[in-house]
């Protein structure tokens, strides 16, 4: 069975996209950039707060699918500069204070909207 997840706590999809999808006792997400939910525009802000906005909008995400953080088994980070790398892991690390997922991160030549960072998962249902 496969499910579309769907949130207005999280940026609306802008294309031929869904926010998640729950298939086979997991829970995919699609990339979340910076936006903010409300507006649709990306946030003000360096890295450090475009990766906790990333990480928030994916936080919803996961909630509507009827799971979090805690059950996060992937994640997959693209950068537009590799150098933010420690600030994005320090962020990120904040929200998984204990047995992290596995976790890839690149740099890319570019992301949606110019934005800084975009962050994909893969969680237990």
């Amino acid at each position: 069975m496969r499910e579309t997840i769907q949130t207005d706590k999280a940026p609306a999809a802008v294309g031929p996209y869904s926010q998640a999808i729950r298939a086979a006792g997991l829970v995919f997400t699609s990339g979340q950039i910076p936006l903010d939910p409300d507006t649709g525009t990306l946030i003000q802000g360096g890295i450090r707060e475009q990766a906790r906005q990333s990480m928030e909008n994916l936080r919803a995400v996961l909630e509507a699918a009827g799971t979090n953080f805690s059950r996060v088994v992937k994640t997959t980070i693209y950068l537009a500069d590799i150098r933010d790398f420690a600030v994005v892991n320090e962020v990120y690390g904040s929200f998984f204070p204990s047995d992290p997922p596995a976790r890839s991160a690149f740099q890319v030549a570019a992301l949606p909207l110019e934005a800084r960072i975009e962050i994909e998962m893969v969680a237990l249902a």
